[in-house]
């Protein structure tokens, strides 16, 4: 009998730079898991367990990243335009070169990245790039 592949397992065996839209990955085990530089669009992890992922130059437009659980992940690079992270977590996550941005579908708040109770500590941001984003915890 053959098994049912994983999400995790599935997302893993992509080609590099195959793009995704409006699948839902909502509370998926997608711990460690390492992809290609994926395209994401309107795709959900809302609640998903993205611990130690690596995702490194992966793109997410519009996407629902709520309460998603990216702790010590890899996010370099990593583009987010137009996404909803509202209470992700991101505490030691490597956010270097990252870029947290919008996309034009409108009069904002829509279509801008939502980073409203995030939790950041320990995270790297160098080279974090910002573009409009809302609850930004860092002020400076």
């Amino acid at each position: 009998m053959d098994r049912a592949v994983t999400a995790k397992e599935d997302l893993a065996s992509r080609r590099r730079y195959a793009a995704l839209q409006g699948q839902s990955f909502d509370g998926d085990d997608l711990t460690s898991v390492c992809l290609p530089q994926l395209w994401f669009t309107r795709c959900s992890f809302h609640r998903a367990d993205l611990r130690h992922a690596t995702l490194d130059g992966c793109h997410f437009k519009l996407c629902d990243l709520r309460g998603a659980n990216l702790r010590g992940a890899s996010l370099r690079g990593v583009s987010l335009a137009g996404c909803d992270l509202t209470g992700a977590d991101l505490r030691e996550a490597d956010l270097t070169g990252a870029r947290f941005g919008q996309v034009r579908t409108g009069n904002p708040p829509h279509g801008l990245s939502n980073t409203t109770g995030i939790k950041l500590d320990r995270a790297i941001l160098r080279d974090l790039e910002l573009d409009q984003v809302i609850g930004w915890p860092i002020t400076r």
